[in-house]
């Protein structure tokens, strides 16, 4: 311990603690006769203010108050994979095992298991030079991920010894000669939690974050690196999403942070995630995801600390080279505990009670995402995606943290309750969402999926729109009183609606859609709707057209597997079209009989 102090006074979680010379800010302390961990946040006058991360309940005044000299750190290294943390990443498998299924105070256990053994091959020889970020060496994590070891960002020089075989995480596997003299390096690293983990450079998002869910790829996308919230009231589907995210986006590694939800909705992802199927690999979902838990009823400080917790080993697996998906759920509640903690410090309150600095520390949380070029000279590229879920009190998004979120955040996907209730999922919003990398993004979809796309998607939002102000005239006169085109329109409109922007999570097929098939899906509604409106042209009665079976067919087109399309979309459009040249054929043909009818009189009978 670098320093020792006894305890000054106690209010809930914030302890003040007296005799802690040379203690920092953000430094980790352990309180009380218990060594309860906590973190010092506030030093003024020779007291410092610690916030415990444990329950303060029995502590007493002169208890003793140890500072380690170092702030809050996380372990990084091989065995962090399938593993569920609490918000200071201790293993609650390994806790359940030692102590039973509660968490008693004081509880300190390695992150990372210290007995298991991993077989590590290097990457460089005796003799080789080595910067910071270099590959070190490689070890097998799961079926999928090969956990790479690089070195230090602060350490550089001449490799003096590699070895291969199976060694422990805190056992040295290759030693490098500095300056200061002969380094040995393990396969266990530390990071300070608050302090983001360098990089060479930050790439432009220029590649989108393929979510399989089609209101989002096609409608608001993501850039690979970017960030985007989802706010929603109650009930609207927001852990849903991010759980749907979790098993079908185009991510190699999963960080998912539940922070402050309610503790039965942590217990469905803690056994339901290692029942998952990964998509990519036909294993378990949990072999390539880390779970951080921090359920409502545990300390407010750890609630604080756990999406910096996870953003860490979120930036560490980015660092190899991965492309990292990071869900917060939610920051809400981390916002709520940020309030709580503020209001012990008897700071001045902002709007709504949140601490004035809150609009900071979100920017701060999500400027953390981004694609980046790794340091080292390996040249390697990774990216950390934070897709973060926002809970606002009765729905409204002009609470302090929706808006907070919105200055900083890349796009929106807001949750409408009213969707919801009519099962529509996801129930996104199309028209409050938005994206702010649709343009950026705009050169990839035309390379990578069709030149036209662009102009599909302007089409799509035209209807969408044109949709919205003749449901408001229809609210007015009724939908016998608009013309047969604008009827056609909201018949194109409720297809798209309710057979492309939505999807069915338990659906084999349809829970998720690959970029190609959703281009497909997306012309042949397009394409369809203009099919109709052109039998109008021809003077088939609306009636008739509505009844065409090949409507039906277009409407199954989201049930169909993805090797058949383009030629299942073609063959359906082709049927509507002949089913719509059929009955202009036939309207023709009586056209024609009445008109000889009309110039040679009654027929003799």
């Amino acid at each position: 311990m670098q320093a020792a102090g006894s305890i000054h006074s106690i209010a809930g979680s914030a302890v003040e603690a007296k005799g802690l010379t040379g203690a920092r800010m953000y430094d980790v302390a352990k309180v009380g006769e218990r060594g309860l961990m906590g973190e010092i946040i506030r030093i003024e006058s020779g007291v410092a203010t610690i916030q415990v991360y444990e329950d303060t309940s029995g502590l007493s005044i002169g208890e003793p108050v140890g500072c380690q000299g170092h702030p809050l750190t996380v372990e990084l290294g091989p065995g962090l994979l399938g593993v569920a943390f609490d918000g200071i990443q201790r293993p609650l498998d390994s806790l359940r095992q030692e102590e039973g299924d509660f968490i008693l105070r004081g509880t300190s256990i390695p992150s990372i298991d210290r007995d298991r053994s991993w077989s590590f091959s290097p990457a460089v020889k005796q003799g080789d030079t080595v910067i910071g970020g270099d590959l070190l060496g490689t070890t097998r994590e799961g079926s999928r991920i090969e956990h790479r070891i690089m070195v230090p960002p602060d350490i550089g020089g001449t490799v003096v010894e590699a070895r291969q075989g199976d060694f422990r995480v805190e056992e040295t596997v290759v030693r490098i000669q500095t300056g200061a003299g002969i380094v040995d390096l393990s396969m266990i690293t530390r990071w300070p939690v608050r302090i983001p983990r360098p990089f060479a450079e930050k790439m432009p998002p220029d590649q989108p974050f393929i979510t399989g869910q089609r209101i989002l790829d096609t409608l608001f996308p993501i850039a690979r690196g970017g960030t985007a919230i989802v706010p929603g009231g109650f009930g609207t589907g927001k852990t849903v999403v991010e759980q749907t995210l979790a098993k079908y986006a185009d991510a190699d590694v999963i960080i998912y942070v539940g922070c402050g939800e309610r503790g039965n909705e942590m217990t469905e992802v803690l056994t339901e995630f290692p029942l998952l199927e990964d998509p990519q690999t036909g294993g378990s979902l949990m072999e390539r995801t880390v779970l951080v838990v921090n359920t409502s009823n545990m300390p407010v400080a750890a609630r604080e600390a756990s999406i910096y917790t996870g953003i860490t080993m979120a930036e560490y697996y980015r660092d190899m080279g991965y492309d990292v998906a990071l869900m917060a759920d939610s920051t809400s509640r981390w916002a709520e505990a940020l309030r709580e903690i503020s209001s012990r410090l008897e700071e001045m309150p902002g709007e709504e009670g949140y601490p004035t600095y809150m609009g900071t520390r979100l920017a701060t949380f999500y400027e953390r995402a981004g694609m980046v070029r790794t340091l080292g000279s390996n040249g390697r590229t990774g990216s950390v995606t934070v897709v973060s879920a926002v809970s606002p009190p009765g729905g409204d998004f002009s609470e302090p943290v929706t808006q907070s979120s919105m200055r900083v955040a890349g796009a929106l996907w807001a949750l409408d309750t009213s969707l919801a209730h009519r099962r529509h999922y996801p129930a996104i919003d199309w028209t409050r969402s938005y994206s702010l990398f649709t343009t950026r993004l705009t050169p990839w979809y035309v390379e990578q999926v069709a030149e036209d796309w662009p102009v599909q998607r302007q089409r799509l939002n035209r209807m969408l729109e044109r949709e919205k102000e003749i449901l408001e005239m229809v609210q007015l006169v009724g939908e016998d009183a608009i013309p047969d085109t604008e009827r056609v329109l909201l018949l194109g409109a409720r297809l798209i609606r309710e057979n492309f922007l939505r999807q069915n999570a338990y659906h084999p097929v349809d829970a998720t859609c690959p970029m190609k098939k959703q281009y497909w899906m997306l012309s042949a509604f397009l394409e369809g709707y203009e099919v109709i409106l052109s039998g109008l042209a021809e003077e088939i009665p609306l009636e008739d057209l509505l009844a065409v079976g090949a409507i039906g067919d277009l409407a199954r087109l989201n049930e169909l597997t993805d090797d058949r399309f383009p030629s299942a979309s073609e063959e359906v459009l082709n049927r509507l079209k002949e089913d719509v040249s059929d009955l202009a054929e036939q309207i023709r043909t009586q056209r024609e009989r009445f008109e000889e009818e009309g110039e040679g009189g009654e027929p003799a009978e």
